[in-house]
């Protein structure tokens, strides 16, 4: 039997549950969202699991297995890990993905998690949805090249961003001397990395005449071409990015968009005593016309304030640190679900929402929007901008309880 004691805290004692629910019923209040319009108090003991129990799980999601009491009715699913996708595994690198399949209320950005080794490439390829991507370990090279045969090529570290729209091939190479790991985010749900035009299945797949009359090429040089997909392989390391940029034509090939940008390098667009915030969108990075995103740092007993975005859903990734958030939707509905490093978070769009930093770490994480511009609304800014009476008529505060709450915007705040 679990030991109560271990498994329940001090103010899970009050929890509630439905009037009337019995057995299974029960059972399935208490696992899936207590709700506070409940009459009965539940102990321990009721809530107490004899059996069989995930502890690890357990352990990294109490707010799911225990919801706070203001929890309340389904909202749909929040969570994912890459820690529970498929890794695909090839000779130099790797990848999986959380798209809409594992997170369905995400039909408008799916997120794959990448690694190249030293050289090794992510092969020629383009596809239909717009490519994000945010560096998370090492350096590689990138390319893309734009319909007007201008090339882009730039090598980019830890906390850099690239983004290449539909349809423009590029590659991507890991470099020295441990190659990279990185974020790529699509703007489409149902995205799958595994679905993309690849340079090797294109010369596979087409007559080897074809391919004669196309390249000016002898049979002979044809038939070396790949007979099947390349998708992650190895590779020597590239020369210098100031050869490689010689030998496509130098500056008269060089593409005037600039495709990559130093997130992580950049003066936090926001910061407060609690943490900070870095934002780019179209407005400072005017490549990236349909994603927005915000790197969140929030130091412990820190909070991204209660808020909402009114012009997209938002698609998380955390990378280091321990958080918790809750997602209040109409009616009454509200879910709270635990996060750490390497999982995803969702909130729908206009949904209303909060992360807490729970750990003795800072926190730190990504916020993603299938938008051009970033857009957030704080509820202390709302509440603020009203007069004080139509506050005290909704929320029973006098004025000076209300002028407690801070006027601005804060993003990031800390008691």
């Amino acid at each position: 039997m679990s030991d109560p004691k271990k498994v329940f805290r001090t103010d899970d004692l009050s929890r509630r549950v439905f009037l009337g629910a019995g057995g299974a019923a029960l059972a399935t209040s208490v696992w899936a969202g207590l709700s506070a319009q409940a009459q009965e108090r539940v102990s321990s003991h009721d809530a107490s699991n004899p059996g069989q129990e995930n502890k690890a799980l357990f352990e990294q999601n109490p707010n799911s297995n225990l919801p706070p009491e203001t929890d309340n009715g389904a909202i749909g699913p929040i969570w994912y890990s890459f820690d529970l996708a498929h890794k695909r595994i090839q000779k130099g690198g790797w990848t999986h993905e959380v798209t809409q399949r594992e997170l369905p209320p995400s039909t408008d950005l799916a997120g794959v998690n990448m690694r190249l080794t030293a050289g090794s490439f992510r092969e020629l390829h383009w596809h239909t949805a717009d490519e994000w991507a945010y560096m998370l370990y090492g350096s590689a090279r990138v390319t893309v090249l734009n319909p007007d045969g201008t090339v882009f090529i730039d090598d980019v570290g830890k906390g850099d961003l690239w983004y290449f729209p539909a349809g423009l091939p590029h590659s991507i190479q890991g470099l020295g001397p441990d190659g990279c790991e990185f974020l790529l985010v699509f703007d489409e749900g149902h995205f799958s990395e595994d679905n993309t035009f690849l340079l090797s299945e294109w010369v596979a797949h087409t007559p080897p005449e074809v391919l004669e009359k196309n390249f000016g090429l002898s049979a002979e040089e044809i038939a070396k071409l790949p007979k099947d997909e390349l998708y992650i392989f190895p590779a020597d390391l590239p020369k210098s990015l100031a050869e490689d940029r010689a030998a496509v034509g130098g500056k008269a090939v060089q593409a005037q968009q600039q495709y990559t940008f130093k997130m992580a390098a950049m003066a936090p667009t926001q910061k407060t005593a609690g943490g900070e915030v870095r934002v780019v969108d179209s407005k400072n990075f005017p490549a990236s016309r349909n994603i927005a995103a915000g790197l969140v740092t929030v130091k412990p007993g820190g909070m991204r304030e209660l808020h909402w975005h009114p012009n997209a859903s938002e698609w998380q990734f955390y990378l280091t640190g321990k958080g918790r958030m809750t997602v209040f939707m109409p009616t009454g509905r509200a879910r709270t679900m635990d996060f750490n490093a390497n999982d995803v978070g969702f909130v729908p769009a206009v949904a209303g929402h909060y992360v807490e930093n729970t750990g003795d770490t800072d926190l730190i994480f990504l916020e993603m929007f299938k938008t051009h511009e970033f857009q957030d609304i704080s509820l202390n800014n709302w509440i603020r901008r009203l007069p004080p009476q139509m506050i005290t008529s909704h929320l029973n505060l006098n004025e000076a309880t209300i002028r407690k709450i801070p006027s601005e915007k804060q993003e990031i705040l800390i008691r």
